[in-house]
């Protein structure tokens, strides 16, 4: 067709279509069947959407069939099913929603309570850690990584981390082993420790529960609504990737990544400057309420 187009313009279409050996009649008709389906049928679209919500059991055939009985409209089956793909109608199937797991169940009936940190009006070094993972884009945008930081509440020392390909409980489990190892290096009291998070599936799955909660006797906290209750990870986060993102975008493969955040996250707690802590280092921080980091 472009080459009748194009012909056309200098040689005239009745030439044209004679060196490409076409009829008039054929390249007429051809252009006037080039209009898309959903504009050549676009008065179809009301009477099929609403056999879709009528009926969503509704296969293309029996959606043909009550187009002809309910409305009077004879069309091709194979006609209805490229405009129901082409339009997404839907094609509902009832399914049951799985039903919430036991710990699911027991964060619902506790309410506001799951949150243990909101009401807290002070908090002491190494009481608190916030954590969550974040996606660390690397080999120029080709692959992924997750990060998971435990950060303490009042020194912003990150006390554990892990990387690692999947965002899961192994990577979360990961990340809090090496928390702990700090943590007992500090002499911290575990039972007085709160760790803070929000409600992804690897923190209320049960591997992650029953080593901080019944292993370790740490406490729990919850955010109520997501991210946005877990602002002091999110600002981590934001902040750790904008510093390291174009480092990190130059690394090839995940080794390099994890090298990357253990050099970075060793000058996050030894050597960079927080306004919120006086403008001092967090190991400094530590150091000044008595603890003294690795």
């Amino acid at each position: 067709m472009l080459w009748v187009e194009q012909g056309s313009a200098v040689y005239g279409l009745n030439r044209t279509l004679q060196a490409l050996g076409l009829s008039k009649g054929t390249w007429h008709y051809r252009q006037n069947n080039r209009r898309p389906l959903t504009d050549k049928y676009a008065e179809l679209r009301a009477p099929l959407l609403r056999i879709a919500r009528e009926h969503p059991h509704y296969g293309y055939r029996k959606v043909t069939s009550e187009l002809r009985h309910a409305y009077g409209l004879t069309l091709n089956a194979k006609v209805v099913r490229k405009l129901q793909k082409t339009w997404e109608l839907p094609l509902i199937r009832v399914v049951q929603r799985p039903k919430p797991s036991a710990i699911r169940r027991v964060l619902l009936q506790m309410g506001n309570r799951i949150n243990l940190v909101a009401k807290r009006a002070h908090i002491d070094p190494l009481q608190v850690l916030y954590t969550d993972f974040t996606e660390l884009p690397f080999d120029r945008g080709q692959q992924k990584a997750h990060l998971m930081p435990l950060v303490d509440h009042c020194s912003k020392y990150v006390v554990g981390w892990a990387v690692a390909r999947a965002k899961n409980s192994t990577l979360a489990l990961d990340a809090w082993r090496r928390a702990r190892q700090n943590l007992r290096y500090f002499g911290c009291d575990f039972s007085t420790i709160v760790v803070h998070h929000d409600q992804d599936g690897v923190y209320t799955g049960h591997e992650w529960l029953r080593q901080i909660r019944l292993v370790d006797q740490v406490r729990v906290s919850f955010t109520l609504n997501g991210a946005r209750g877990n602002t002091e990870m999110e600002s981590f986060n934001s902040h750790f990737k904008v510093e390291n993102s174009s480092i990190l975008w130059d690394q090839k493969d995940l080794a390099g990544v994890i090298r990357v955040v253990q050099r970075r996250i060793l000058y996050y707690n030894d050597i960079r400057r927080h306004a919120s802590l006086g403008n001092i280092a967090p190991a400094q921080f530590l150091k000044q309420h008595g603890y003294k980091p690795r």
